[in-house]
């Protein structure tokens, strides 16, 4: 019953998703964002996740992306995204790269965390991945909060302002389902001048190393993510 239940929900998103692509044949949502480029530092464990890239100290380069999810205007709160791509680890010889991380803004309690919030602010806006990822031990999910700077807006523009050529230092965070957060390192994140590409992310296709995917997870996600990968009309 759980199976077909979270399967008619995945095709339900997927139909969603196909009518917004109508209108907006290149990203039916995160249709407007700003590329960023920076690092993520993971600090030695201290409560292990059991998730490799999670538990392994060092440093990994990132392409990330900060966007509306609705797609509206900047001067309305919206559903903040942040995607980031994980192009190297210190155990890289031993996983799939890329990998791909995606968060939103939710609350940070144990029921928030899993609630999609509407904000006016990026630096007021806790991130999470919503949907846990499959850990050797249970359940896992990331986080995200703003260090520095502040305030910082979450509309594009004045945030491509305000950050202008400082870093966006985020702790980011691991924790079970219903358990308290443990932060496991920094990512430090600036504007991305140079870039050209339209980053695009795919939790499905790039999993994080070291994690899995439930079952469950990818017949929600997948029928929507196969919608999104389609190329636009000519």
């Amino acid at each position: 019953m759980a199976q077909l239940f979270t399967t008619a929900v995945g095709h339900g998103f997927a139909g969603l998703f196909s009518a917004i692509k109508r209108v907006r044949p290149e990203r039916p949502i995160h249709s407007r964002g700003l590329r960023l480029t920076g690092a993520v530092e993971v600090a030695p464990p201290g409560t292990a996740s059991g998730i490799a890239w999670i538990d392994t100290p060092g440093t990994s380069t990132v392409a990330a992306r900060i966007s509306r999810s609705v797609g509206l205007p900047d001067g309305l709160p919206d559903v903040v995204g942040l995607a980031f791509r994980i192009n190297d680890w210190p155990d890289a010889a031993d996983a799939g790269l890329p990998a791909d991380v995606l968060l939103s803004s939710t609350g940070w309690s144990r029921a928030g965390r899993f609630v999609l919030l509407p904000r006016f602010r990026a630096d007021r806006s806790p991130l999470t991945t919503i949907i846990p990822y499959r850990g050797p031990h249970g359940p896992v999910l990331i986080g995200a909060r703003t260090l520095g700077p502040a305030p910082l807006p979450a509309s594009l523009g004045a945030f491509g302002r305000t950050l202008g050529g400082e870093a966006w230092v985020l702790g980011l965070y691991h924790a079970r389902p219903r358990g308290p957060w443990h932060q496991f390192g920094t990512m430090s994140l600036l504007l991305d001048l140079q870039g050209k590409e339209d980053l695009r992310f795919d939790a499905v296709l790039n999993p994080l190393p070291g994690a899995d995917t439930y079952g469950w997870t990818k017949r929600l996600r997948e029928p929507s993510y196969a919608v999104a990968r389609r190329p636009p009309p000519r």
